[in-house]
């Protein structure tokens, strides 16, 4: 599992209906407790998260358990939402 941080939405209305009813994210990565990575990704979100939370997201063949149907092509969902992060090093 890795921490990201939600920065959009994605809509696409043209797309594999196994797709369908899927609500999509732009999350950037978390490098430290402070800072994301450049990069963007897509993840479905599993949990009702909104711009702006920390969410907790699994990747890969981990992905499609979360999901009521396990033959949505995804390979990012996000599975929680982050209250706090204590990091004793910081």
């Amino acid at each position: 599992m890795i921490i990201g941080r939600v920065v959009g939405n994605l809509w696409a209305t043209k797309k594999d209906e196994k797709l369908n009813g899927q609500k999509f994210l732009i999350v950037k990565l978390l490098i430290n407790k402070h800072k994301e990575k450049d990069e963007l990704f897509v993840a479905v979100d599993n949990v009702g998260a909104g711009t702006g939370d920390l969410v907790l997201i699994t990747r890969g063949g981990s992905a499609r358990v979360s999901l009521e149907s396990k033959d949505v092509p995804v390979d990012s969902v996000i599975i929680g939402i982050v209250d706090s992060i204590e990091v004793e090093d910081e």
